[in-house]
């Protein structure tokens, strides 16, 4: 049998996240995971996101497998910043308008018979993104959704549609911001309890009933169900009354997580080269948490996207300044909105020998570095689940997108975090960081954290949910039959 025979017979799966870090990593990791399970991958970046990859990983770190490969497709928006996450509602905007024309034509090309690739049997598509349904129906090709947020924030943007139609979103005006709108419990969802309004995905907060993001979301809600099943990066015991609640609302859920865990298992990894990070990873920070005493030092990291004022930077600083416990704090060159992060010079004499500031780190390494006693976090959900595979409670300052909801269950269902309210002021930053570090709270929280870090390893162990939910998916859905 020749190669091109074997090749032939190799499952094609075309990976298409939202163009920004979280969701691309969620993806990477999955994709790797199928191809280790024997399928030919083709993973499709923006030219904008290909380039910033090439420039943080060198110019050989796309250069993958032969059966590994990096496609790209053009996002229509100008020239920006290549340090920078793009402008999210312009991106949004041409994501909705842009994207499906080129997604098919790179479809078409894939397929033809001069590509040298396996013919594509299926499309693993972000679960936002609803105009790979259309390419999916238009060219025939089985597609499935992979959600990079966990089945609680799921089933809150499930709830956009019904929000809409009782009229409790969009808001009439911005003083339902402030006077105790948000605070309106909303009890009829599946799964859940004691959700207000304000723990939902914060879109449900715009008072524009045009907002873009809004429209994005209840069209990918519209769209998800008619994919041949979703995936969420999660694992059954962390979620199941909500995966039971879900279950219904789609054709077949796959609870497949955390996906580094599933990577460790794998003997070895052919794709270890390639890397997760748009940003260059900054690694001195390692060396300097050698130094430090286990369980010691506050990580401090506000993800890709998350911005805050100038005055909030401030604050932050003097509250972890103040909590007198070491930190290691990552801030990006575009964390401040509109100039660049800027600490007073008192600030940085107050915390040296005790603080590390950081452009941007392998969070990974750092959270499972044994110097590292707690997270201070926006709560994206890679930050979530990275915490809780590592073992390390949480302070919780959620920005926006599904942060709310993560934080809600991060706190309240699964006691393994405690949230910074009041915005950000100094005072409490200061005594939510020395309740993390030495507290009561922060040591229940600890102990929670390592029960569910256990269930999660074993979620992902050769015959955990994870593993098992895995097999099944790529049996029933795309590997050939007989």
């Amino acid at each position: 049998m020749d190669s091109k025979t074997v090749v032939a017979d190799k499952p094609h799966a075309v990976c298409v996240p939202i163009p920004v870090q979280s969701h691309i990593k969620a993806m990477l990791k999955f994709s790797k995971l199928l191809h280790h399970k024997g399928f030919h991958i083709t993973f499709v970046n923006t030219e904008f996101n290909h380039q910033r990859f090439l420039k943080s990983g060198g110019p050989n770190s796309l250069d993958g497998l032969p059966d590994f490969q990096f496609k790209t497709i053009p996002d229509s928006l100008p020239p920006s910043d290549s340090n920078a996450t793009q402008d999210l509602i312009s991106l949004t905007n041409s994501i909705m308008k842009n994207f499906l024309a080129p997604f098919c034509d790179l479809l078409v090309k894939l397929n033809t018979a001069t590509s040298n690739n396996p013919p594509v049997t299926c499309i693993i598509s972000d679960g936002f993104l609803a105009f790979t349904i259309k390419a999916a129906q238009e060219l025939k090709i089985p597609i499935l959704m992979l959600f990079t947020v966990p089945a609680c924030s799921l089933m809150g943007f499930m709830q956009f549609l019904p929000l809409r139609d009782k009229g409790l979103t969009p808001l009439k005006d911005e003083c339902y911001l402030t006077n105790g709108y948000l605070d309106t419990v909303i009890d009829w969802i599946p799964g859940m309890r004691d959700i207000r309004l304000r723990d939902l995905p914060s879109y449900v907060r715009t008072t524009d009933p045009n907002d873009v993001f809004f429209k994005f979301f209840i069209d990918a809600m519209e769209s998800a169900p008619k994919a041949s099943g979703i995936i969420i990066h999660t694992f059954d015991a962390l979620e199941q009354e909500v995966l039971d609640a879900l279950s219904p609302m789609f054709s077949r859920i796959h609870a497949i997580g955390p996906l580094q865990l599933l990577l460790n298992h794998l003997p070895n990894d052919p794709l270890k080269s390639i890397r997760y990070s748009l940003w260059e990873e900054e690694t001195e920070c390692l060396r300097w948490l050698n130094n430090k005493a286990p369980n010691s030092v506050v990580f401090v990291n506000f993800g890709s996207i998350a911005v805050m004022t100038p005055l909030q930077l401030t604050e932050f600083g003097w509250g972890l300044a103040n909590s007198k416990h070491p930190f290691l704090w990552i801030i990006r060159p575009d964390l401040v909105v509109g100039e660049s992060a800027v600490l007073p010079p008192e600030f940085m004499v107050e915390i040296k020998n005790r603080g590390l500031i950081a452009g941007w780190c392998p969070q990974e390494e750092v959270l499972h570095h044994p110097s590292i006693g707690g997270f201070l976090t926006h709560c994206g959900w890679n930050s979530i689940i990275e915490s809780v595979c590592a073992g390390v409670p949480m302070l919780c300052w959620p920005f926006f997108a599904d942060q709310q909801m993560n934080c809600k269950y991060t706190c309240n269902e699964w006691g393994i975090g405690l949230e910074i309210n009041n915005g950000a002021n100094r005072e409490e930053v200061g005594k939510l960081v020395r309740e993390l570090m030495e507290g009561d709270v922060g040591k229940k929280m600890k102990k929670n954290v390592m029960e569910w870090k256990k269930l999660a390893e074993e979620a992902t162990g050769p015959h955990g949910s994870s593993s098992i939910n895995l097999n099944n998916l790529v049996n029933e859905a795309f590997l050939p039959k007989g």
